[in-house]
């Protein structure tokens, strides 16, 4: 049995494409595709819509669900998600709203993958600098809480800059990063969404697919990872670019 942990990151647009059609059936397709273990999604709204409309993703192979629902509306919700398909526990949500900002939660837990324990935070940070910098140092903290366990962030970090404040603090924490382009999704330049891997965790592949393009602004991030000590720690991940 494959010791890999295939994770994925979606930014999902609230399920509606260029086509402005809301349509969760190809959303829930396309993550399918890439047989996912872990999955954050961001974007998840009902807000107008029927109770049901969520029914395609409860069909992925995820046997556990956490969600952060950041805007509470009577006629629906807004935020992000965290699923799995193994046992998940230590559930937490962690307010990281800025006064005056679109509220906003980080999402921790601790999931049994079948290689051992591992930490993860799902993320959908604000749009404002200051804002995000508020968040970062919050995340940084966060993100060390347990040095010596494997832990990985992902989400949608909405930071366009290369080398900016964002990526520095959380460097300093964790030792990998994705850097794919995911925005917009037809002609994606900027990185807004990544993966963060410590010492604990080797990233083995990482990729996107620009069919993704087809259902949202955002392409999804998808890796394989693996516990550190298993396999070859030292070996590079495999990029592929969009």
């Amino acid at each position: 049995m494959s010791d890999l942990i295939r994770v994925m990151s979606w930014n999902i647009h609230g399920g509606i494409g260029p086509d402005r059609r809301f349509d969760l059936e190809r959303i829930a397709g396309l993550i399918a595709r890439h047989k996912p273990d872990i999955v954050a999604l961001q974007e998840i709204d009902t807000r107008g819509r029927d109770v049901d409309c969520l029914a395609p993703l409860r069909g992925l192979r995820a046997g556990y669900f956490t969600e952060a629902r950041t805007i509470v509306a009577p006629d629906g919700h807004y935020g992000h998600a965290l699923f799995s398909r193994w046992e998940t526990s230590a559930v937490e949500l962690h307010d990281l709203s800025v006064r005056r900002r679109e509220p906003r939660f980080a999402i921790s837990a601790r999931i049994a993958t079948r290689s051992g324990p591992l930490n993860v935070v799902s993320v959908h940070l604000g749009l404002a600098i200051g804002e995000r910098m508020d968040q970062v140092r919050s995340l940084a903290r966060l993100g060390g809480r347990r040095p010596a366990e494997p832990t990985l962030m992902l989400g949608d970090f909405n930071d366009w800059a290369s080398f900016g404040e964002t990526r520095r603090r959380l460097a300093a924490v964790f030792g990998w990063h994705s850097r794919l382009r995911t925005f917009p999704a037809r002609r994606p330049l900027l990185r807004l969404d990544r993966l963060y891997c410590n010492d604990g965790l080797v990233a083995v592949n990482c990729f996107t697919d620009a069919e993704a393009a087809r259902a949202s602004d955002h392409l999804p991030v998808i890796a394989d990872i693996r516990l550190a000590g298993r396999g070859n720690r030292d070996a590079p991940p495999h990029i592929v670019s969009p």
